[in-house]
């Protein structure tokens, strides 16, 4: 969900803060396991999600319904191709381009890696009960669909459901269950009115659990220039 939620999103489709080519790949390898294609199809949809956000050009606004703004936008001909006009600059790295070819060899890999754990775990401990299927099971399968299914929610609900905070082109809501559950995106209406903010969550009490990660990056040195709204801007947009 970090993978998805701070590179995907905030990293590889705004801009929101600056890291090594080493960082950019690795969480680049991460977010392509969780199964939602990869980071140059992910960025260039949501680039353009947020150039048409809620008009007929969005492939993914609830007002064509929950289920096509949820699942079944993706699935179509249409949105399977990546643009790679919307994305240039992330087309220049030849790790990116391979994990967008290869798009589904990350996900094998992981998997491969829970099955060898849960084999190890049956075999040194096998007072455990656990065979190495369940763990296979739980460990990817299904932990795999839940978080898609929770990404898959800021299309379907984030913009049907919760409050507004500011005045934005779409119908973009704040909501603090789905905020919880993405790691900070449910700040949905704040992303919308700052789009290049490394911070959703923008008031004291709007959880954004991505953010306090990034930040610990960057005390650390593995990212820098993060990129935030002035306070003054945030305080006097506010409906």
């Amino acid at each position: 969900m970090f993978a998805i939620t701070a590179f995907y999103h905030r990293y590889f489709s705004h801009k929101t803060f600056k890291t090594s080519r080493v960082i950019q790949g690795i969480f680049g390898f991460l977010g392509t396991t969780a199964t939602q294609r990869g980071p140059l199809w992910w960025a260039a949809h949501h680039r353009h999600h947020h150039k048409h956000a809620d008009t007929e050009l969005d492939s993914h606004s609830p007002k064509d319904g929950f289920i096509r703004s949820h699942t079944l936008w993706f699935l179509t001909k249409k949105n399977f191709q990546t643009n790679e006009n919307r994305v240039k600059d992330l087309a220049q790295y030849k790790e990116l381009r391979w994990l967008d070819r290869y798009d589904v060899i990350p996900p094998i890999l992981y998997a491969f890696v829970i099955l060898m754990i849960g084999t190890y775990i049956e075999n040194a401990h096998p007072s455990l009960g656990a065979t190495k299927w369940q763990i296979l099971i739980w460990g990817f399968f299904v932990s795999t669909v839940i978080l898609s299914h929770v990404t898959f929610l800021i299309n379907s609900l984030a913009h049907r459901w919760g409050y507004r905070t500011y005045k934005t082109d779409d119908d973009s809501r704040n909501n603090p269950l789905l905020a919880i559950l993405t790691l900070g995106e449910g700040w949905h209406n704040n992303h919308h009115k700052f789009p290049g903010s490394i911070k959703q969550g923008l008031r004291w009490w709007e959880i954004d659990i991505s953010y306090y990660i990034l930040w610990v990056m960057e005390k650390t040195g593995l990212i820098w220039e993060l990129r935030k709204p002035e306070l003054a801007k945030i305080k006097e947009d506010r409906l």
